[in-house]
């Protein structure tokens, strides 16, 4: 039979192509005749430029940025004909905040916009996902040029002295460019699912503070658009959603934006089963992310679609209403201890059990 593997990454054990290896490997041990089709994907996050370079070809280039408390971070920049793709994660991830998200700033980002802008590029695609930071994209707009009576790139501690904004620099700046944000989420800014409430305690803003660090973006969208932050995507990757849609850009699923890159609907045709997984599948996993995009292009394709996961936080129900036929969690075939010392050996292991039940 013909098995399409199209998992995200298992977030920080293993990026979307070892762990589409390893569970090509482990289903290989007991179904060492069906034919695997590999394709690693990912939803805007960590893994985004590295993916759409698998897929679309096109040159790397490295530059250094802005880290989210003002440290040289390296980052890479996808670049194919006129468009280049950037990923927020590389310059103000989730790995690289200390004390707190309301200290990150996200000016990085906007450098590297620049970077692309300066190369040559007519259309930008910033990958949202996987930030650590939280200041409603404040550092992206200052970095491009905009100004304020305020602080815009200290992260949201600052965002508490701005009460105007003049985004005119920045938008002439990009005069001619086309911004795609390609979102993970698609939460508003601000608000009881806004990016504070919704993500600030994973990124460590203490719960007794989320809103007052909430209540800093509400002005801040005050002083730009309150409109705009509250549209779909604004609260993504902290915000930096929000001061893409300011600059006139447009919101596209990152999912969507990478099943189109890989061909994931016409290699879905060809399959008879699709696997997909990612670290933690839980019913968040709905909103834009691989798990849910993937087994919606299987349902299209009239195919079967299970998942792997690191921990399997959904009952049956919740699982079919992703499109999900089964999930499987390492966790409970090997421990947690051993899924995090050996994720690619336990990943391979739970990949060859699976097979068991559904390779012909």
């Amino acid at each position: 039979m013909r098995v399409l593997i199209a998992p995200d990454k298992f977030a920080g054990t293993l990026t979307a192509v070892e762990a589409a290896e390893a569970i090509a490997a482990g289903w290989r041990r007991h179904a060492p005749d069906d034919e695997l089709d590999l394709a690693p994907m990912a939803d805007g996050g960590p893994g985004f430029v590295d993916v759409l370079h698998a897929a679309l070809g096109g040159e790397l280039l490295a530059m250094t940025a802005e880290g989210p408390h003002g440290e040289p971070v390296p980052a890479t920049i996808l670049r194919v004909g006129e468009v280049a793709y950037v990923e927020t994660a590389q310059v103000v991830g989730l790995h690289l905040i200390t004390g707190g998200a309301e200290f990150g700033s996200t000016r990085g980002v906007g450098e590297l916009i620049l970077s692309a802008v300066d190369g040559g590029a007519t259309t930008v695609v910033v990958g949202l996902g996987g930030s650590g930071t939280n200041d409603g994209g404040a550092g992206v707009l200052a970095a491009l040029g905009a100004t304020s009576d305020g602080v815009l790139d200290t992260g949201a501690i600052g965002l508490h002295t701005v009460t105007t904004v003049d985004l005119a620099p920045a938008r002439a700046r990009l005069a001619g460019v086309r911004l795609v944000a390609a979102t993970d989420v698609d939460i508003p800014l601000t608000g009881l699912f806004g990016a504070t409430k919704t993500f600030g305690p994973q990124k460590g803003i203490a719960e007794d503070r989320i809103a007052e660090v909430d209540g800093w973006l509400e002005a801040f969208a005050v002083a730009t658009d309150r409109r705009t932050s509250l549209e779909k995507g604004a609260g993504a990757a902290g915000g930096i959603g929000y001061a893409l849609l300011l600059l006139g850009a447009t919101r596209e699923p990152g999912i969507d934006l990478v099943t189109s890159a890989v061909s994931l609907e016409s290699r879905a045709r060809l399959a008879d089963l699709v696997v997909t997984g990612e670290g933690a599948f839980d019913f968040s996993s709905r909103a834009g992310k691989v798990p849910y995009g993937v087994a919606a292009i299987a349902s299209e394709a009239l195919r079967p679609c299970v998942a792997l996961a690191g921990q399997v936080l959904v009952g049956s129900r919740e699982m079919r209403a992703l499109g999900i036929e089964s999930a499987y969690a390492v966790v409970d075939l090997v421990g947690e201890e051993r899924a995090f010392a050996a994720p690619a050996e336990a990943l391979s292991e739970l990949a060859a059990r699976v097979a068991r039940t559904w390779s012909r």
